[in-house]
């Protein structure tokens, strides 16, 4: 093929440069880095973490993962580890200054501007050591700390990954409003979790593609053994249940308490950490509304297969709206009805979720769900769950990329 992005139409033997917010050695899932072990698969991949930053160095001297990366900076051990073959992680050597505080988004953007230089020199380093040319540069969602990094590392072919609504959140949204749409314009292609994301990144960039999102299904997938769980032991049938974080800019307490009200003989199970106001909040005084605390993933599976119908009371808001709801394949991987609030990202589930515009919605597809659900559906949910892989999901990202390529022409 040829254009100025080479031979990728199968993307293959190339050298890939990942950057983004999440570091390699985090806690939590990362579609990040769950591509990056994608694409190794058959591309040489730099995963890059973020810099550390002076106020976070203040604020968390003492935690291991922090004096880690100090002494990268210092010199006294390698910021290069090799992961597994054809992928390496880069704690990069360097400090970048918090400038978020700053008011003028000119003056941020001349300060950015700087951390990001210092940023490309340590990742020009590295690639001089493990030989990387003519590569790509895959920006995750990094609107700051990435801003400048094509005008410095000048990649073969930039893209930028959107898998949130990241302007949404005050953090961001006070210098990104404006430079985010700067980031997208300037890259070669744009590729999003969503297709309300795709449609954002659009409107700056014609080169803005939905590529669906990948899932670690494994444990989720035809769990059939049922366990007594004790924390629920005496709840009664039939069981609502939710699995996740519960947190209120995300999910409708107002629908849930509604809900418990409503239907008073149906048990509604919240499982997963709560924010203050959900601590707080009237759920907690209804006798039909239990509350087990955060659980270990591997856990989550035996609760699902206990509920009878699984839910996402999800808020409509910015920081929402655009998200996939990574949850609902998990669901459906074990064959459950679920109910979810109709939102633009839940198109994709259309045919396999019941989707509710309200809270008295709510009730009365719970009832449908409980009183619709025959072996096929089961199946079927499962079998379309099971399509959400990583592996499809950057099939999908290499589509994009040849259809970009074959524009150039």
């Amino acid at each position: 093929m040829d254009s100025k992005f080479g031979d990728i139409k199968e993307l293959k033997n190339r050298d890939i440069i990942i950057v983004g917010q999440q570091p390699w050695d985090t806690e939590i899932g990362s579609n990040c880095k769950n591509i990056a072990l994608e694409f190794s698969k058959n591309n040489r991949v730099l995963y890059v973490n973020s810099p550390l930053d002076r106020i976070t160095l203040y604020r968390s001297k003492n935690n291991e993962k922090i004096k880690k990366r100090l002494n990268i900076i210092q010199g006294k051990e390698s910021g290069l580890i090799k992961i597994q073959d054809n992928l390496w992680n880069l704690y990069p050597d360097c400090m970048v200054e918090s400038i978020n505080w700053i008011g003028s988004t000119k003056v941020f953007s001349i300060l950015n501007k700087i951390n990001n230089r210092k940023l490309a020199k340590s990742i020009q380093k590295t690639l001089k050591v493990i030989r990387f040319k003519d590569f790509i540069l895959f920006n995750d969602n990094e609107i700051f700390k990435g801003f400048y990094l094509n005008d410095f590392l000048k990649p073969s072919l930039s893209i930028y990954y959107s898998r949130d609504y990241m302007v949404a959140v005050d953090y961001w949204k006070k210098h990104g409003e404006k430079l985010e749409p700067q980031l997208i314009a300037k890259n070669d292609l744009c590729v999003a979790n969503s297709s309300f994301l795709a449609d954002y990144c659009r409107k700056y960039n014609p080169n803005s593609f939905y590529v669906g999102q990948g899932c670690d299904l494994d444990i989720f997938y035809q769990q059939e053994d049922k366990k007594d769980m004790p924390e629920i032991l005496n709840v009664k049938k039939p069981i609502i249940g939710y699995v996740g974080a519960l947190q209120s800019i995300r999910l409708d307490i107002e629908l849930l308490v509604y809900l418990a009200k409503a239907r008073p003989k149906w048990s509604v199970v919240l499982v997963g950490p709560e924010d203050e106001e959900f601590k707080n909040s009237e759920l907690h005084l209804l006798e039909n509304v239990f509350f087990t605390g955060i659980k270990p993933i591997d856990s989550l599976p035996d609760f699902i297969n206990i509920f009878d119908v699984c839910i996402n009371p999800q808020l409509i808001n910015l920081v929402t709206i655009g998200n996939y709801p990574r949850k609902i394949d998990e669901y459906l991987a074990i064959g459950k009805p679920v109910v979810a609030t109709a939102t633009k990202a839940m198109e994709t589930f259309k045919d396999f979720v019941y989707l509710a515009k309200n809270k008295e919605d709510y009730v009365l597809l719970i009832e449908k769900a409980l009183n619709e659900d025959p072996q096929s559906l089961k199946v079927e949910r499962r079998a379309f769950a099971l399509k959400h892989t990583w592996e499809n999901s950057v099939l999908e990202i290499y589509s994009a990329i040849n259809e970009v390529s074959n524009k150039s022409k």
